[in-house]
């Protein structure tokens, strides 16, 4: 059984779809820098809960 739960984003900078391991009990309301598997630009990725048990993630670049 995992703990961890994947969810998607876009890429700011190049928008292509990103995948992002969760682990709802650390993950949730804190700011992470990941890299894009693409473009390897850093995002700021901040995971909050969303609606039906499911996750939002805002993505941002470096600069906003």
């Amino acid at each position: 059984m995992s703990l961890t739960e994947i969810a998607e984003f876009s890429c700011p900078y190049c928008m292509v779809t990103n995948d992002l391991e969760i682990d709802e009990d650390n993950d949730l309301n804190q700011q992470q820098i990941v890299d894009c598997r693409i473009c390897c630009s850093p995002i700021e990725v901040v995971v909050t809960n969303g609606i039906h048990d499911r996750f939002n993630i805002i993505a941002t670049t470096d600069s906003e």
